[in-house]
């Protein structure tokens, strides 16, 4: 079977990957035909749900003792009722270990097999989509990871310090996870996004029907702030507002090298569907 059909089967019905490659063998590559099939087994009840958006769950990190690396994870489900639920929570101490494991990020490769086996049989018991998203692993070239996850599992980050120590890390992952940096220094942000910003605030320079040379330094003032607050090191430090991040950390005989920052459904976009608009829906208008 080609990987093109697979992976549509896959999408459409959410199921494993030997489940779909044993279904379409059987049906000789017509993926309809391997979809009824589906519906027929056990997988009946997965395949309906895979359709839905999973954009709730909780996010999770484990660092090693030594601080020489970290992993963190997004596991998602529909609702945040079941993002409470121990058979749920169980699930994702099971992928972290195995992702801690494997210190490895490819999502697919380590679903395969047994987590896969665990996902497809949560999905029947629970009876919602459930998902890992994503996998992050951060490792210390020449220092330490530290991590901090907020008390609801909802964020979850990793930092890397080339020197310093794993109390230090954490409190720089606490300021990440609160403050929600977009890079660590001004250095770091990429010139699509600095463009972006400059398009903005052009037009709302030329509305003010300032000079041109009045306005130029207006942008150049508004990009040197966008980029001062959305810096790490440039940022006050959360527990102590007098102390910039990048002071804080030098000061310790550190450099803030890297960070991760996983929180529960970003950038997914969920279809918000009015309840009265549905009923007329079903009902043929």
């Amino acid at each position: 079977m080609s990987a093109k059909l697979v992976k549509e089967l896959r999408e459409r019905t959410g199921l494993g990957l030997l489940e779909c490659k044993k279904a379409l063998a059987a049906a000789d590559g017509d993926i309809d035909a391997a979809i009824e099939e589906l519906r027929k087994s056990s997988g009946m009840k997965a395949a309906k749900k895979a359709g839905r958006t999973a954009a709730d769950g909780v996010v999770a990190a484990r660092v090693a003792d030594d601080g020489s690396y970290g992993v963190v994870i997004e596991v998602n489900s529909e609702t945040d009722f079941v993002a409470r639920d121990a058979n749920f929570l169980g699930f994702v101490e099971k992928v972290l270990a195995a992702a801690f494991s494997a210190r490895s990020e490819d999502v697919a490769a380590l679903m395969e097999g047994e987590l896969e086996a665990s996902r497809e049989a949560l999905v029947q018991k629970i009876g919602e989509n459930i998902g890992v998203r994503r996998i992050s692993v951060v490792t210390a070239e020449a220092g330490v990871v530290g991590a901090y996850v907020h008390g609801n599992n909802r964020i979850a980050v990793l930092v890397e310090l080339k020197g310093g120590d794993q109390d230090l890390a954490r409190d720089v992952a606490m300021h990440v996870a609160a403050v929600n940096p977009q890079v660590v220094s001004q250095a770091d942000m990429p010139e699509e996004v600095i463009a972006k910003e400059k398009e903005i605030y052009t037009a709302q320079a030329q509305e003010s029907g300032k000079p041109a040379e009045i306005i130029e330094k207006m942008i150049e003032g508004r990009v040197r702030k966008f980029l001062a607050e959305n810096s790490l090191v440039e940022q006050p430090f959360v527990k102590d507002p007098d102390v910039k991040v990048g002071k804080l950390v030098s000061a310790a005989g550190a450099e803030v090298a890297s960070f991760a920052r996983f929180e529960v459904g970003e950038g997914i976009e969920v279809e918000k569907v009015d309840f009265a608009d549905e009923v007329k829906a079903q009902l043929g208008g």
